[in-house]
This record gives structure tokens, sequence and C-alpha cells, in this order.
């Protein structure tokens, strides 16, 4: 076998097993599915001397964005767009084009230049074309960025991106920041109802191997995150957990904030195993 391609989901057990038998007759190790943090990139190159490079696609269309062999590769970008894909950010408030080094918006294709690759329509379902095609985008449903370069780098999903204290937070970059921390085997970052903040950022946590579910764990947790996060993103929540995902291996996000939710009103009750940074001093603030 010469070539590997698995969900992030996947590559984040691997890392946390042993890789020192080294990686045989791999030459391209490639992530796809869902984002793919930068941590995994690093460790993987640590370990194999291989660079893992991420894409993007969706069931819609064949892949649309990537990291092709030869080019170089920036840590948490899904690289530039592949031959004629006609990949565009959108004002999800204007429904106008973004342009220029920093855009942020909905990643979409101009159907002005409509690729093949793409699909034709959802069979059936009128209502649900006309939202996808409107305003002459494809609209993907994910929000991200680009640089100066022209690499894309991957913010969330339109649902998925939510405001704490009035400053917008993307899951996947705090994710990202978390899994650094060798305790910490996967992640899942979504907003907890706050009286004070509006919401705070709460991740749900699978641990790695070795790591306990209990005060000390989540100490050095919250400290680490911290100390490598912006005040404003910081994780004032974490929940020992399984994550819930798809049977591709997505982390289903919306069963966790709909739980946080749910929790909020008083319509469950929570689960007793929440650590939040007010219960240790040296965190306040």
């Amino acid at each position: 076998m010469t070539s590997f391609c698995a969900p992030p989901t996947v590559w984040r057990m691997l890392i946390n097993a042993d890789l020192s038998g080294g990686p045989g007759a791999l030459r391209e190790v490639i992530g796809a599915g869902e984002p793919l943090n930068p941590e995994v990139i690093d460790q993987v190159a640590k370990a194999w001397g291989l660079s893992l490079r991420d894409g993007y696609g969706q069931t819609e269309m064949t892949a649309a964005v990537g990291n092709t062999p030869g080019s170089a590769v920036k840590p948490g970008s899904m690289g530039r767009p592949l031959p004629g894909q006609p990949v565009v950010l959108v004002d999800p408030n204007t429904g106008e084009r973004v342009e220029g080094a920093g855009a942020e918006g909905e990643l979409c294709f101009d159907l002005s230049a409509r690729p093949l690759s793409l699909m034709t329509g959802y069979q059936g379902d009128e209502v649900r074309n006309a939202e996808a095609m409107e305003g002459g985008w494809y609209h993907t449903g994910d929000v991200a960025s680009i640089d100066a370069d022209g690499y894309i780098t991957y913010v969330g999903r339109t649902d998925d991106v939510f405001k704490a204290s009035d400053f917008k937070i993307s899951p996947f970059e705090l994710e990202s920041v978390l899994i650094e921390h060798p305790a910490v085997a996967e992640a899942a970052v979504v907003p907890a109802p706050d009286e004070v903040r509006l919401a705070v950022p709460k991740a749900y946590l699978m641990l790695a191997p070795g790591y306990a579910a209990d005060e000390d764990t989540a100490r050095s947790i919250l400290k680490y995150a911290r100390e490598h996060l912006q005040p404003w993103q910081r994780v004032r929540r974490i929940e020992f957990a399984e994550l819930p995902k798809t049977i591709s291996g997505k982390i289903r996000r919306v069963e966790l904030r709909s739980r946080e939710e749910q929790v909020a009103a008083g319509d469950i009750k929570p689960s007793g195993t929440e650590w939040r940074d007010d219960m240790f001093p040296e965190l306040k603030g």
C-alpha cells in the first residue's frame, strides 16, 4: 500500500498509538471528511516524515480544494482551489463575493462557471435546490477564510460558528488548540448558554489512553487552554464524554449544542461531570 486516506478521527487515534514502526511503503497520506487539525499533521510528520495533506469536498461534488502533491502544506489550511473548480467566498449577509487576503465568508461555487463535478441538483426537492443555488452560487454551508497565497482555511459550518461576549468563535480553531494537550484525543466545542456572556465555549473531550477523567486532568486542560487561547476565546467549561459521530466519523456538534440548550432550559439534567474554570481559583477571570 502506497497511499492512505482516512478521516481525521482515524488520524487522531493513530497519533495516540505507536507509530515507531514507520510508514512502510506509504508515499502519500491524506485526510478527508472533516477538517484536519495542525497538531495531527505535525505529529505524523515527526513520526513518519510524510506531509499529511488535507482537502475539501462534499457528497454533492468531487474534491474542490486541496493540497496537491509538490505544493507547500500550510498546517490548518485545506489548500487551494483545484483546477476547474470555481471556488469563491461569499458574504452570507449580502450574498456578494468577498476577496483579498484575510477575507472570510461562505465557501461557494460560482454557477456562471458551473463545473461538471457539481451535482445537477437534489432529486425531487426543488425547495432545497433553490436554497442551495440561491444568488447564482452553490452554497456549501461552510465558512472559510483565504490568505494572500490563496490558501483556504476552514472556519466552521455556518451553524457551528457562534458568539461569546460578542466575539465570533470558531469551534475548529479552539479544538485544534485543545488537542495539542497530551491528555486530549478528540475535542468538540459548542456554545453553552451563559447569563452574563450570552454563551461561553464548552469543550466535550475524549481522553487519550492513560489519562483519568478527574480533577487534576480537568485543571491541566483548562490551564492549557487559558495559556494558549485569547481571553475572548477561553474555554470555560469542559466535560469528558464520548463524542457523537456520523457513520463517516464526523463529529455531530449539533447534538452537543442541542444538549446544552436543553440543560439551560431545564428540560434535561446536567451530567454532573462538567468542570468549570471558576471551580479553580487560579483560573478565575
